[in-house]
């Protein structure tokens, strides 16, 4: 049962990606028709990667909350904020060591995270009221810092780290040649451990996928890998930030699918009571969930004040919604217990097609709104419909 659960997420996955695919050539069809250029303009791409990295990273940690029983935390556009004005002050008013101020910013969200999930875990306050509470109290204490004010310019030595690109070069032959080079290195390593993973579980008795959706996949996989390689090369080269946010991504899939706490999470969401009877601390796991979703708004504040270059008083401002339906477009359940970290970025990254092609086409921002909400909710029908059906049969 174990194992063909693993192969339904796999083509749930799979699914949401082929969905995303059509999203894009949709939109880009839509915008070429319309005269406004393509949605695969290199710059366009560099700009989809800077713009939704703050989305990416919150939809990490967001899913780790909602793996837990389908809870969610509302505050991270408030812990945003916070710590944004946090960073803007020590970096731009006081002028404090650029890597002590990113050391305290990161240690407040953490601090903002565990003391929110003290009191989820172990005074068991529901998620929604304490991480309310938290949405309202946190972005006071911004405006607090801020005084209504907007701090910048953030000085180029902090920039350098989030906004700059690699090579760092003007030379645009060598860009492209050295970018192109970096996602042929990237295609050979995606081959192998495809290859070694799907052996690895052939010998250990686990349920594999035909050989021949495995081996489309990886050509799918590096093509995309190579496309994007291109057009990056052919604009400035790699965002320093994509760096970051691969080894976000990274890091967090191989703690939810290869570790053992990062197991646990799942045990929690799919049963507390059968989970706490295996030896599982369900406190310490849920207080973790909450913990590490602080810490990881810190990042992503770190990030946006980078790219707005300036921290304000509306930062964040409906951050958490975006997370939120990342998680649940990508495939996370609404009662908790399933998802994947990859299956959250491709939600994220259909969010931010999903904005950058309304906003080329001249799109109201309301109805934008509009559209993002219908899909988030057709999303989690599609799960509670799916839920129902299993338990059906």
């Amino acid at each position: 049962m174990r194992h063909s659960l693993g192969i339904k997420e796999s083509m749930k996955k799979n699914s949401m990606l082929l969905v995303l695919i059509a999203t894009m050539i949709l939109f880009n069809g839509l915008i070429s028709a319309s005269g406004r250029g393509s949605l695969f303009v290199p710059a366009n791409i560099s700009n989809l990667i800077s713009q939704n990295s703050y989305v990416v990273i919150l939809a990490t940690g967001m899913l780790l909350c909602i793996l837990t029983g389908g809870n969610i935390d509302l505050s991270v556009g408030s812990v945003v904020a916070l710590v944004g004005a946090l960073a803007g002050t020590l970096i731009v008013n006081l002028g404090w060591n650029i890597y002590f101020s990113i050391f305290v910013c990161l240690l407040t969200g953490l601090a903002i995270g565990a003391w929110q999930g003290f009191w989820i875990a172990y005074v068991r306050i529901p998620p929604f009221i304490t991480t309310l509470a938290g949405m309202l109290l946190w972005r006071g204490v911004a405006l607090l810092i801020l005084n209504g004010l907007t701090i910048s310019p953030f000085p180029e030595e902090y920039l350098k780290y989030f906004n700059s690109f690699l090579p760092n070069t003007d030379d645009k032959t060598k860009v492209f040649t050295i970018t192109f080079i970096i996602g042929v290195i990237i295609c050979l390593i995606v081959i192998a451990y495809t290859l070694f993973n799907r052996q690895t579980k052939k010998k250990k008795g686990y349920q594999i996928e035909p050989l021949a959706f495995t081996i489309a996949r990886i050509i799918f996989l590096s093509a995309a890998i190579l496309l994007i390689a291109g057009l990056l090369g052919q604009h400035k080269g790699i965002p320093v930030v994509l760096i970051l946010l691969a080894v976000i991504v990274l890091g967090y899939s191989y703690f939810t699918s290869r570790s053992v706490p990062g197991r646990h999470l799942y045990a929690l969401g799919g049963n507390e009571k059968a989970a706490k009877l295996s030896g599982v601390n369900t406190n310490r796991v849920l207080f973790f969930a909450y913990a590490n979703m602080g810490f990881l708004a810190g990042v992503a504040a770190l990030v946006g004040v980078a790219r707005f270059n300036s921290a304000a008083p509306t930062a964040g401002t409906n951050y958490e919604l975006d997370a939120i339906g990342a998680c649940f477009i990508g495939g996370a359940s609404a009662y908790g217990g399933t998802g994947t970290v990859g299956g959250a970025i491709i939600g994220a990254i259909f969010m931010g097609v999903l904005n950058n092609g309304m906003s080329i086409l001249g799109i109201d921002a309301n109805w934008q709104k509009a559209v993002k909400g219908i899909v988030v909710l057709a999303a989690v029908v599609f799960d509670v419909l799916s839920k129902k059906r299993v338990k059906s049969s």
